[in-house]
């Protein structure tokens, strides 16, 4: 299976001279389409890091990233802008929903910054998919926080992205919400065809993965597989 993201000699310095520090050093790794891969790693071992760096969030300090056949390094501010807003989707450990805003209206955010219309067949699927039809007309506050970060994932999803980028996603989620999103990742990856890359500190949510990457200072101790890719 040809990877969707790759990276060569991935590297980044922050600061200067002695009191430089290396959160990543000399990583090379691909991400098959149509899988769920976890980061691990201890705080400070480069998972955030790596995960910037392959969504086009930061630039590295020396090596390359290609997404969907696209090198990062080599744009420009404004088509780093677009190739986002394109081919990623994100979903943090904050929700990061317009409170103003209803779920659906949150949902279909990106689209309309892109002046693009949903494709109604793939809508109305996620939209199943993430179990939040009667939920559509609320607002933020009062959706609890397992139904917050299911309209994220939805928000992820719906431009159906290349990739979809999950930064701790369970992070501020007890544990049956945790289990409901960790779900609809997985789905979303055996249903709906997606790709997710997916940092985590819990072992648990790591088990919902293909496979699990791991880090230490910066660079890939362990690399394991989980399940047989489909």
């Amino acid at each position: 299976m040809n990877p969707i993201v790759t990276s060569s000699g991935l590297s980044r310095r922050y600061g200067e001279g002695e009191a430089a520090v290396n959160a990543l050093v000399n990583v090379s790794v691909e991400f098959p389409a149509g899988e769920l891969t976890a980061i691990m790693g201890p705080s400070g071992s480069g998972k955030s890091t790596l995960m910037h760096l392959l969504a086009g969030l930061d630039r590295p300090t020396a090596g390359t990233v290609t997404v969907d056949g696209v090198e990062l390094t080599s744009l420009d501010d404004d088509d780093l802008t677009d190739l986002r807003r394109d081919k990623l989707g994100f979903v943090f450990q904050a929700f990061n929903l317009l409170p103003v805003l209803t779920a659906e209206e949150n949902i279909l955010l990106p689209l309309s910054i892109a002046g693009r219309r949903a494709d109604q067949a793939w809508y109305d699927q996620l939209i199943d998919t993430v179990a939040l039809r009667d939920r559509l007309s609320h607002r933020p506050a009062e959706l609890s926080g397992g139904q917050q970060q299911r309209v994220a994932l939805a928000r992820a999803l719906v431009a159906r992205p290349a990739v979809v980028f999950a930064d701790e996603p369970t992070g501020n989620l007890d544990s049956h919400a945790s289990g409901e999103v960790l779900d609809l990742l997985r789905r979303s990856v055996d249903d709906l065809a997606q790709t997710v890359i997916m940092v985590t500190h819990d072992p648990d949510a790591a088990g919902y993965a293909d496979r699990v990457l791991e880090l230490a200072d910066g660079q890939i101790v362990g690399d394991r597989r989980q399940r047989d890719a489909a």
